[in-house]
């Protein structure tokens, strides 16, 4: 059992405050992802949660058991708190084997050679590397070097296992690979696991809740599809997906309970089932509308439903092509699977299912229409 509560925390290095007033809660068996661009925060509450760092103000439990409480100066040491590391630098003994390298913590704890030698071959088997017991660090690539590193981490069978951007130093493909490996790592272990990254695509792979950081601040905390479908204002919405969400200005009002909302669009009345909790204005204001460049698809003729636009560019890549469309003033993305081709400055119809759609408050930034 691994259940942790972080409460009211706080971080300050000198006059600058790094973690802002932090609470989140990471459910036993969990796979949570910390996500966020450089500097938001996301390493430093790692490193709380592992006491590597001790935050000013809050208390953090492990199974409701107090690891730290600011207020009464109480901080438990990291080989109290039943962790493990993994690190983006693989830190592994250059003059030990592969076989040394995940067996050395085990020996510090005197477990016996029989369940040494058991733990070490069933991590190397589950990170698909006992061929390379016998090899040293600098005889394998960067991938099999942090299959290693794992595979040191989960032999001492931790209940919580954070992992701080360790596919970083990858190229794409192994990338790929060590994704599905976690992955299977995680339903095999049913550990509580904490992953750092600013990758998005990791994020949203492996991930049972994300936890979304901006500036210190925790911003948005949900399931990967929860995040995607509905960021819960517009920098969420910005910074979640490839390529980019599009935004179109609109302005809106709620009539009869309904939001009905005006832009380049076309006209759009959205049921009140599908508004949030956020406080809506009295009169007409000023929204955006973001809708992810999949949900638009493509007519060459016209269609009833349809927006009638033209086409500013067209890029295949291949497995997908990416078409840039203009709808008065506004340009927006549509992304087609397969290799299409459109002329430039045809005139086509962007088909759009207004159930997708998201829409915010623009003076605000936040949610009041979500996708469904």
């Amino acid at each position: 059992m691994s259940r942790i509560e972080l409460k009211h925390i706080d971080k300050f290095y000198g006059s600058n405050h790094v973690l802002r007033d932090i609470n989140l809660v990471i459910e036993d068996g969990a796979f949570m992802t910390l996500l966020g661009p450089s500097g938001c925060g996301k390493t430093t509450t790692l490193r709380v949660v592992s006491g590597l760092e001790k935050p000013q103000n809050g208390i953090m439990t492990i199974d409701g058991v107090e690891m730290i409480n600011a207020d009464d100066a109480y901080y438990a040491e990291p080989s109290k708190r039943g962790l493990n590391l993994v690190f983006q630098s693989y830190a592994l003994w250059p003059h030990m084997t592969v076989y040394d390298n995940i067996a050395f913590g085990l020996k510090i704890q005197k477990m016996p050679k029989s369940e040494i030698e058991k733990r070490v071959m069933d991590s190397l088997k589950m990170m698909r590397i006992e061929i390379y017991k016998d090899r040293y660090p600098t005889e394998l690539s960067g991938g099999q070097q942090q299959r290693v590193a794992i595979a040191r981490a989960v032999a001492s069978s931790p209940k919580l296992l954070l992992l701080d951007e360790p596919l970083s130093n990858l190229d794409a493909k192994l990338r790929i690979d060590m994704r599905a490996e976690l992955q299977r790592l995680h339903r095999d272990l049913g550990t509580t696991i904490i992953y750092v990254t600013h990758d998005q695509t990791e994020a949203l792979t492996m991930s049972t809740k994300i936890a979304l950081f901006r500036a210190g601040e925790l911003n948005q905390v949900a399931t990967p599809m929860e995040l995607y479908n509905n960021p819960i204002d517009l920098e969420a919405a910005d910074f979640i997906g490839n390529p980019r969400i599009n935004f179109v200005d609109g302005r809106a009002r709620l009539v009869g309970g309904d939001l009905v909302v005006k832009s380049e669009l076309g006209d759009h009345t959205f049921p009140a089932a599908q508004l949030t909790d956020e406080t809506i204005p009295s009169g007409e204001f000023d929204c955006v509308l973001a809708l992810r460049p999949e949900q638009i698809g493509i007519a060459t003729e016209a269609v009833e439903t349809g927006i009638p636009v033209s086409v500013y560019a067209n890029q295949p890549a291949g497995s997908e092509t990416i078409v840039t469309l203009k709808a008065g003033k506004d340009e927006f993305l549509a992304k087609q699977l397969g290799q299409m081709h459109y002329e430039l400055d045809q005139k086509v119809w962007a088909v759009i299912d207004q159930d997708k759609i998201n829409v915010y408050n623009k003076e605000t930034t936040r949610l009041i229409k979500r996708a469904v």
